[in-house]
């Protein structure tokens, strides 16, 4: 049995978390990789970093040592700490040498941004180490995780991800050694670091997974695992114990903050199941995203949403007629690495959302096509998607009906529809002033009557519950 074990920043942001990551770890049977995320709040220190025009340097270095020194000083003693020191010394003049580095190199800010996995990694194959346990920190250069794609939005090259790793790793895993492995970025075909994006490390740790055929990929963070709805707008939101690969991915995709969007499709290629659990209470069992889920009979599983999200609308005539016009639209704003979200056509206008915070680059991209006649830009500021996911929602009859019955209810205006993209999601934008309501009302109309129904049918009329032999008991 041979477990990939991802931990996420605030899974490995103290002494006192360290410490109980490494006795999850340890109390894990079989094999074992550990991938890890920066301590929580570095990777946002070093970012501030890279985007200041003028840094000082030695401070950065300072508070950025100090950081990780301090959490071992609490977690090592004597020859313990020489030994973590060495280490530690050796790469902090790797992270000056980073610092120092060209700026206007495009993967200069890949190269600081990358720097804290390097030092979490390290600290927690010493508290391993400390309990007896052959841990080893090891870099993605060294692991071979190769990247491709452009500076601060890298993709991992499988193919090459899973011969680096057969050569590096495996030989690890076989002389007894427990691998720990920087997540978040992988090295570009120029030998430098590649960051997968902001979270990215969820999505290394599955990259690691399927180059080395693990059994399952155990993603650990601080909540239980996917929920029915965000439990701040819903406070009695109830966890999912399993899923499918493809709710899982378009939950993620469309909002869910429990698992990076791109996490899914590498261990869905090799049908490898994914858990999310709780660092914080391993007792919990998570969710379970398998292919192998059963469907059962239900409108809607969960409900995701994203907001501050704008609708970009461009017309001319007889656009449908003309499918050289939106293919060059579709270019142009690829140029500008905008996330689109939903697309709607007619015949002389199509919509686009996205991300307010990327109006206007998206406009700038439009406007500058040329060889076709644009008659009219529009934007709708304001907006939010939301996702509904369930079980084959194409195949059920009414489904759309049942679901905007609710938007209605919420007294909200349907903005944009996809619907028959996916076959376990509908999306649908709405005003921004409503989106909370759309979720209480399907949440508590689709859900929580659901759930408040099966436990109803678990007891008696008169309150008693039934046993787990049988019998009753209040």
């Amino acid at each position: 049995m041979l477990t990939v074990m991802k931990f996420g920043g605030t899974s490995v942001g103290s002494p006192e978390a360290l410490r109980r990551v490494a006795g999850i770890i340890a109390s894990t049977e079989g094999e074992r990789i550990v991938v890890s995320s920066a301590m929580s709040g570095v990777t946002n220190f070093l970012v501030s970093a890279v985007l200041d025009p003028a840094p000082d340097l030695e401070s950065v270095r300072e508070q950025f040592a100090n950081k990780h020194l301090s959490a071992a000083s609490q977690l090592f003693q004597g020859e313990a700490m020489e030994s973590f020191r060495k280490e530690f010394d050796e790469r902090m003049e790797k992270f000056w040498k980073a610092l120092n580095a060209d700026r206007s190199d495009p993967y200069y800010k890949d190269g600081v941004m990358s720097q804290g996995e390097r030092f979490s990694t390290l600290i927690l194959a010493h508290v391993l180490r400390s309990m007896g346990i052959d841990a080893r920190a090891i870099t993605s250069e060294e692991a071979g995780i190769a990247a491709e794609g452009k500076p601060l939005s890298g993709s991992a090259d499988l193919k090459r991800s899973a011969d680096g790793m057969t050569m590096n790793v495996k030989p690890l895993l076989s002389m007894g050694v427990l691998p720990v492995i920087t997540g978040y970025y992988g090295i570009s075909p120029e030998g430098k670091p590649l960051t997968f994006g902001r979270g990215g490390s969820d999505y290394a740790a599955a990259v690691v997974a399927n180059a080395i055929d693990a059994n399952v990929l155990e993603i650990w963070t601080d909540v239980d695992g996917f929920m029915s709805a965000d439990p701040r707008i819903i406070p009695d939101a109830i966890k999912i114990e399993e899923m499918n690969f493809g709710e899982a991915a378009e939950l993620a995709y469309f909002g869910a903050k429990v698992l990076h969007p791109r996490t899914i499709e590498p261990v869905r290629q090799k049908h490898i199941p994914l858990k999310v659990r709780n660092s914080f209470k391993p007792e919990e069992p998570g969710t379970l995203i398998h292919h192998l889920r059963k469907p059962k009979n239900e409108l809607l599983r969960s409900i995701a949403t994203k907001t501050d999200l704008s609708i970009i609308t461009i017309s001319s005539a007889e656009m449908a007629y003309r499918p050289s016009m939106v293919a060059r639209i579709l270019d142009k704003i690829a140029t500008a690495d905008t996330i689109i979200y939903s697309i709607s056509t007619s015949l002389s206008t199509v919509a686009f959302l996205v991300s307010t915070n990327d109006v206007k680059t998206t406009l700038k991209q439009i406007n500058s096509i040329e060889g076709y006649d644009i008659e009219r830009i529009d934007v709708k500021n304001g907006v939010a998607l939301v996702c509904a996911v369930g079980d084959n929602l194409l195949d059920k009859y009414g489904v759309s009906g049942d679901i905007f019955s609710a938007v209605k209810e919420a007294e909200a205006n349907v903005e944009m529809i996809s619907e028959g993209a996916s076959e376990v999601s509908l999306n649908f934008a709405v005003p921004m002033s409503k989106v909370m309501d759309v979720v209480r009302i399907l949440h508590a109309r689709y859900i929580g009557e659901r759930h408040d129904a099966r436990i109803r049918k678990r007891q008696r009329p008169d309150g008693h519950r039934r046993s787990a032999c049988g019998g009753y008991r209040r």
